[in-house]
């Protein structure tokens, strides 16, 4: 039974409201990750919790468990004088920016002449999830990977 600090193995379906695939994960190339440790949205987590090897599940996640509410508050007008002069700067290029004392990734939405219209909210906010799981395999995490908060899957570099 999945417990807080187990590496999970999972493949999945991620779909919108509208039944559109948005991602997905199979055997071949699985979703391994630290529970416990934020490492997913957050009603994923919980519908995972106490699952075991085998088990397969459909769940749907609200926004306020999911990737957050839609906030316009994110939605930015910058300055073109605030990014480097000779940056090439494009729709759907990403960013990081400190906001509010944490690291914020931002969207560049269109370039009108000297600004800059920015999106700071994830991609998916404000959407409900409905994601079909199935749990392909469950271990106890190393003591690095606890450590650190996530999978050494030889995916990760540090």
């Amino acid at each position: 039974m999945i417990k807080k600090n187990d590496v999970v193995t999972m493949g999945f379906s991620l779909k919108n409201s509208a039944g559109e695939e948005l991602d997905s994960a199979d055997a071949k190339e699985p979703l391994n990750y630290l529970h416990g440790a934020k490492n997913i949205v957050p009603g994923l987590e919980e519908a995972i919790d106490g699952l075991a090897v085998g088990d397969k599940k459909d769940v749907t996640i609200s926004p306020d468990k999911g990737y957050g509410e839609d906030d316009p508050g994110l939605r930015l007008k910058i300055p073109r004088s605030n990014f480097p002069p000779k940056a090439d700067i494009k729709p759907e290029m990403q960013f990081a920016s400190e906001m509010d004392g944490h690291k914020q990734i931002f969207t560049v939405i269109s370039v009108e002449d000297d600004e800059i219209n920015v999106d700071g909210n994830h991609p998916l906010a404000g959407q409900t999830l409905h994601f079909s799981i199935e749990i392909l395999g469950v271990r106890d995490a190393t003591e690095e990977e606890l450590s650190h908060g996530h999978v050494h899957d030889g995916t990760h570099h540090h």
